[in-house]
């Protein structure tokens, strides 16, 4: 069994060969080089997982051939041998990478026993980030995925608020957008990582527990507080205290968080001592806090502390053109979280994700992806395992300026009185068979279906033995034309 790849470079024949000997033994395949001209070529062309140099080549120096493997992989690990061993060149070695640094005339074992640690140890990494890596996609929140203009400038805004360790930060955004990842990302890119991030969702705690939530309390404080209990601010120490729909936060409270921001201090209910605190404070709301300060339901002093350093968030109608990757992400991360192997979305699907106005912006369409993984059997997800109402708005939504690739000239215009939309589905199906005079594929084809799905919806609507009439001519419908269904008529 072919446990590693290793490539000897050494000029001595006698000692590849048994260099390579010994290796084969142990279950490795192995490559010579005779000098650091076939060395580099070997490199490319055997990629190995290990190197074992001779420090004097005939035509390179064996140190400027490790610097070489470095560059290559930065993460390859290489003994280097030689029959000159002194310290210099030893500390040069091991400055420049090396992983183990062996003297000639050397003992054949000791460089077995080396190369079988270098292995153990390579694979023990291994073993370790494929294990992270599932916790992390199991376990860790969502990233801010996306390559827009917009995108791009809230990454720059994010890292200047991390590295410049902005006290007050407000993010505002509709709901759905990701200000919670945002919150997420400023903490984990700052110096205060690997301090505590504390949530609290003001919106959901009441407003008599919301003061204790956030100072704590000291014993007797209350008729329950029978023990010291710390809040928010002191469990957050040196880190990032995270206040979620501070739109909601009664009068009251906001003076207090208010004397937080203005004199890092503040004490605990029933306390009188005055307790520092160093926390970054990020705000987040879905609401006007503007205009909530013009009625007099929002602090204006605190509202413009937060200020100091806004980020908006814009909703995902208005950047459509992150749908894609976005999609991409999620896919990758449902599928490590389900086990499945879905490698993407259907050119129909595509365009009734692009097409929806998403409402519910981010967490929407992710659950609109969630949904249709779960519903998909095959690789591809299929547009009708996207809810109808999307389809429907895709449709009437396809002239926006978002990134839609539905031509504006297959607008549906909705009547006033309504429509039943199984009977323009099962419309739909006969207009493309009358079309296609039949030809199942072309028609499936034609309404964005797969065969099996057509099929399903000709038995679901009686059209199993429905013969398509030979259409008076097959060019597509203008702009103008009226779809007849057997109770309305609806212009397309």
């Amino acid at each position: 069994m072919d446990t590693g790849r290793v490539l000897i470079v050494d000029d001595e024949n006698l000692v590849c060969w048994s260099l390579a000997k010994m290796l084969k033994r142990a279950g490795h395949s192995t490559e010579v080089s005779n000098s650091g001209a076939d060395a580099r070529l070997k490199l490319e062309s055997f990629d190995p997982n290990l190197v074992i140099l001779d420090a004097s080549l005939p035509d390179i120096d064996g140190l400027q051939f490790l610097e070489e493997c470095k560059i290559h992989n930065d993460a390859l690990p290489v003994i280097v041998m030689t029959s000159s061993y002194h310290s210099n060149l030893a500390f040069k070695a091991f400055s420049l990478g090396a992983e183990d640094y062996i003297g000639k005339p050397f003992n054949i074992d000791m460089v077995e026993r080396s190369v079988q640690k270098i292995f153990v140890k390579m694979n023990l990494e291994k073993d370790a980030i494929f294990s992270q890596g599932r916790l992390r996609k199991k376990h860790l929140p969502d990233q801010l995925v996306g390559n827009c203009p917009s995108m791009v400038e809230l990454f720059k805004t994010m890292n200047t608020c991390a590295q410049q360790d902005c006290k007050t930060i407000l993010i505002l955004g509709e709901s759905g957008t990701g200000k919670e990842l945002v919150t997420h990302g400023i903490h984990n890119l700052s110096a205060r990582k690997d301090a505590p991030l504390v949530e609290v969702n003001c919106a959901s705690i009441p407003d008599n527990l919301l003061e204790n939530e956030l100072f704590g309390h000291e014993k007797g404080a209350y008729t329950d507080a029978g023990n010291r209990e710390v809040g928010v601010f002191e469990q957050a120490a040196g880190g990032t205290v995270f206040l979620d729909e501070i739109g909601d936060m009664p009068l009251n409270m906001q003076a207090k968080v208010l004397k937080i921001i203005e004199n890092r201090k503040f004490r605990r209910l029933g306390g009188q001592e005055e307790i520092e605190t160093d926390v970054r404070i990020i705000a987040a709301t879905n609401q006007n806090l503007h205009k909530m300060v013009q009625e007099g339901t929002f602090r204006g002093d605190l509202f413009y502390r937060l200020n100091m350093m806004c980020i908006t968030l814009r909703p995902l109608r208005e950047r459509k053109k992150c749908i894609p990757s976005m999609v991409e992400y999620f896919i990758g991360r449902l599928n490590a979280e389900y086990g499945r192997n879905v490698s993407g979305v259907s050119g129909s699907g595509l365009k009734v994700l692009m097409g929806y106005d998403w409402p519910g912006n981010v967490r929407e369409l992710r659950n609109a992806i969630e949904r249709a993984m779960m519903l998909e059997k095959g690789r591809i997800l299929s547009v009708e395992h996207f809810c109808a109402e999307s389809r429907l708005d895709a449709v009437e939504k396809c002239g926006c300026d978002g990134g839609c690739s539905v031509p504006a000239s297959s607008r549906i215009i909705l009547p006033a009185e309504g429509v039943c939309i199984e009977d323009v589905e099962k419309e739909y199906i006969k207009q493309a068979l009358a079309r296609y005079d039949g030809n199942q594929t072309k028609a499936a084809k034609c309404l964005g279906l797969s065969l099996d799905t057509l099929r399903y919806r000709r038995k679901k609507f009686g059209l199993e033995n429905y013969l398509a009439p030979k259409p008076p001519s097959i060019a597509a419908p203008d702009k103008e034309a009226v779809v007849a269904t057997p109770s309305r008529a609806i212009p397309v």
